[in-house]
């Protein structure tokens, strides 16, 4: 599966769609991509998945930054890598959130953003 910029609506979609098409090639759980730009100033779209064990969550991350980095996108900030429950990537227009399965339940951003348009990731082809 090879991601395809085309698909995409904006450069902030491209690298949205970057980024879940890398939680996939990990075996990431649940992919959500919300639309934020009707919601909030700061970012446009928020990608969300889930990893099954801690060491999962870091290797997502890893992926995730190594596939955005080919094009030639870098993270702002980068938070929680240590403890693995819940790391944040902030690529400015499009902050990704892995989380392990008991904090993405407990913090439940989908919920917290129910008024953003949502684009579950299922296969990008």
């Amino acid at each position: 599966m090879t991601f395809d910029p085309e698909l995409a609506e904006s450069k902030s979609h491209a690298i949205a769609l970057a980024a879940a098409e890398a939680m996939l090639l990990k075996r990431a759980e649940n992919i959500v991509i919300l639309d934020m730009r009707k919601l909030v100033a700061y970012t446009d779209y928020f990608v969300i998945c889930h990893g099954n064990a801690d060491i999962h969550v870091k290797a997502i991350a890893d992926t995730v930054e190594d596939s955005l980095l080919q094009y030639g996108e870098k993270y702002l900030n980068k938070e929680g890598y240590e403890n693995r429950k819940w790391i944040l990537l902030d690529y400015v227009d499009v902050i990704v959130h892995i989380f392990d399965k008991e904090s993405r339940d407990f913090y439940d951003l989908e919920y917290l953003w129910a008024d953003a348009s949502r684009q579950e990731i299922l296969d990008l082809q």
